[in-house]
């Protein structure tokens, strides 16, 4: 028996390197071992941070019986979704079109073509209640395999055939009454009583809740706000949000934000201190400003790595149970921080007696603001400290791409706005690191001490890494910046565009998978398609040229179709919209006051673009722009039509809107 993967990049596949299971990594060699041997492939999809993963390895992988069985009967192979998303976006889909539902781990069950004939998630090792035990499921697919082989390779190229119907085109623009009438939609699915969509568990809504803010800015909506307002005080008064050290969990298993399921993902802190920052500067929320501050330092603080990315997360578990290092009991507080500040700590955060998570440990809510701040200080220093002697969850420490790139843009406005240049050095760094070691020959979707995969990648890299460029752009001034937003987008253009309208998700020079995977919905992050939308209508801010414009029309109406039927899946579309009826706003700083940036930064009209640089800039937007009189002037500009230049950052008001 031999296992592969001790020498990945991926920390996932690594957790999997001493198995007995004779894992491959996903790639040609698995392909043709399985045709070679005549056996079919048992694929399992997960990722470092995912508890029932490390679930289902303890009881199954790490199982010899069932590790033998596996090692007979199939070609094994492990996958890491967050480096290889076009896998797992096949197959996911493959899962919940056989059996109504998805997640992690994964399991699906191929012929040596990679056509899939089985699927499923986590699998006991014993029966339990709707769900057959994994070594039952294993032996019966082997059964299968030997005796009814035609079935299986029938439903097999049916599968395939399904995969590879991508329905109808796109659905044209939005209008002003088809985002209307996503607001609508999102009413409906709304809970009034605790804040997000649909009930338990509930993901944060963070793209949806953009569009919900712009919207208002465009509108002035105030039921769009209401439900801004409520879902953000909920989720950072509950458990989700770790009141003594910053971030955000991955989800909540309950209606009330109180418990989550602990893991902490980049992607879901990077978006959530973008839209935290939004609603402050919208309303003045001090929530919001205290929430995004607070987030920007956990992205520096725990998942900064040392060639200045960002780890893509940090684990649920520790000491062999999911939340432990984040959970407390009345006692432990006592011990902490003695007997008066103890229960008062105890009644201010929730932790009670019986418990709100498991064995009789409870989350930590902040349901309301303390009334001695100077207290609650100290007791949250010393809960830190005490905190720190526990273990520690694993970081997944690898670099992805498109993760990486939300952080870069929600840091530099959050540096800018809150007045933290920390926040906008780390984004330069971040943002010197994706050009430096994932664009290449190409672009490279992961990376990990510094040292780039082998996986391509994706539209979605393309696009984030792209407008977060063009961020970096608006806060330094260099062209370089341009440039390079300018090379991902066009290699957009070549190497992604669907003829029948919108894009892939993968390049026409990328591996040929079973399928060639497109989806316009926006989940954990944005679609690659709606992430395109945002960055090519930024590129056609910037830059005047009409391709961009078109390129991100063309996006938004691809995913039109979506926004309408199920606009909580097509947030980040909904948000694009709505810069496109705004413009977006073309705003170039000429001079180098700072105050004016941060002004001009203020600004809540739906997408603007801001740059700040000096007279004679090589970026066609401050073409024949000046300074007035010697001080530094904003033109804010819409189809590259601009008002009267602005020098007093008073006329330049937060709700100052394009004309």
């Amino acid at each position: 028996m031999t296992n592969r993967l001790a020498q990945a990049q991926s920390p996932y596949l690594r957790q999997h390197a001493d198995n007995p299971v004779d894992w491959w990594e996903w790639g040609p060699e698995a392909m043709e071992e399985a045709r070679r041997t005549d056996r079919p492939i048992l694929l399992s999809v997960g990722y470092a941070a995912c508890h029932w993963c490390h679930v289902m390895a303890h009881e199954s992988f790490e199982d010899p019986a069932t590790a033998a069985f596996m090692n007979e009967h199939f070609v094994n192979i492990k996958v890491d979704r967050e480096e290889r998303p076009d896998v797992d976006a096949i197959y996911m889909q493959a899962t919940q079109a056989m059996t109504g539902q998805g997640g992690w781990p994964m399991t699906c069950v191929l012929t040596p073509d990679g056509e899939p004939f089985f699927a499923g998630t986590y699998f006991p090792p014993e029966p339990a209640g709707q769900h057959p035990a994994f070594p039952q499921v294993l032996q019966a697919l082997a059964e299968a395999w030997r005796d009814r082989r035609e079935e299986i390779v029938q439903a097999g190229a049916q599968v395939r055939a399904f995969l590879a119907d991508r329905g109808a085109g796109g659905g044209g623009a939005l209008t002003p009454d088809h985002l209307a009438g996503a607001v609508d939609a999102l009413i409906g699915e709304f809970d009034s009583d605790f804040g997000g969509f649909g009930s338990a568990p509930k993901f944060p809504p963070s793209m949806v809740l953009e569009f919900l803010l712009r919207h208002h800015a465009r509108t002035g909506d105030e039921v769009s706000l209401s439900m801004v307002e409520r879902t953000c005080e909920a989720m950072a008064r509950g458990g989700m949000y770790d009141q003594l050290g910053g971030g955000f969990a991955r989800y909540s298993v309950d209606r009330h934000w109180r418990v989550p399921h602990f893991e902490k993902m980049l992607y879901d802190n990077a978006l959530l201190l973008r839209l935290y920052l939004h609603w402050w500067r919208q309303t003045g929320a001090p929530l919001g400003e205290r929430i995004a501050r607070e987030s920007a330092w956990f992205l520096l603080r725990e998942l900064r790595t040392p060639e200045g990315g960002f780890a893509s997360a940090l684990d649920a578990d520790s000491d062999g149970h999911e939340g432990t290092f984040y959970v407390w009991n009345p006692n432990q507080l006592m011990r902490t921080l003695g007997a008066v500040d103890g229960a008062w700590a105890a009644s201010l955060l929730g932790v009670t007696a019986a418990g709100t998570f498991e064995r009789g440990l409870s989350t930590l809510q902040l349901r309301e603001d303390p009334d001695d701040p100077e207290r609650w200080e100290r007791v949250r220093a010393a809960l830190l400290e005490a905190r720190a002697e526990r273990t520690r969850p694993a970081r997944d420490d690898k670099v992805v791409a498109a993760w990486n790139a939300l952080a870069v843009s929600a840091l530099v406005e959050a540096g800018v706005l809150l007045e933290e240049p920390a926040f906008v050095e780390a984004a330069v760094e971040a943002a010197q690191l994706l050009w430096r070691v994932h664009v290449r020959d190409g672009v490279v979707r992961t990376s990990r001490d510094g040292e780039p995969s082998r996986n391509a990648g994706v539209l979605e890299d393309h696009g984030t890494m792209a407008e977060a460029f063009i961020a970096v752009l608006g806060v330094t001034g260099d062209p370089a910046w341009l440039d390079r937003a300018q090379s991902l987008l066009d290699r957009v253009l070549e190497h992604f565009a669907d003829p029948d309208g919108g894009w892939f998700d993968t390049a026409d020079d990328a591996e040929q998978l079973l399928v060639r995977p497109q989806d316009p919905s926006d989940n954990v992050t944005p679609s690659g398609t709606s992430a395109v939308a945002h960055a090519m209508l930024a590129m056609a801010a910037v830059t005047g040229e009409q391709r961009y414009r078109e390129a991100a029309e063309e996006s938004i109406s691809a995913a039109a179709p979506l926004a309408q039927q199920v606009p909580r899946y097509a947030g980040w579309t909904l948000a694009a919209a709505e810069a496109v009826l705004a413009g977006p706003a073309e705003v170039a700083v000429v001079g180098d006051d700072p105050v004016l940036y941060r002004a001009a930064l203020g600004l809540t009209t739906a997408g603007a673009v801001v740059v700040r640089a000096d007279e004679g800039a090589a970026i066609p937007l401050f073409e024949a722009k000046t300074r007035i009189d010697g001080r530094t002037a904003v033109y804010v500009c819409r189809d590259h039509t601009c008002q009267r230049p602005i020098t007093d950052p008073a006329d330049l008001t937060a709700d100052y809107q394009v004309m």
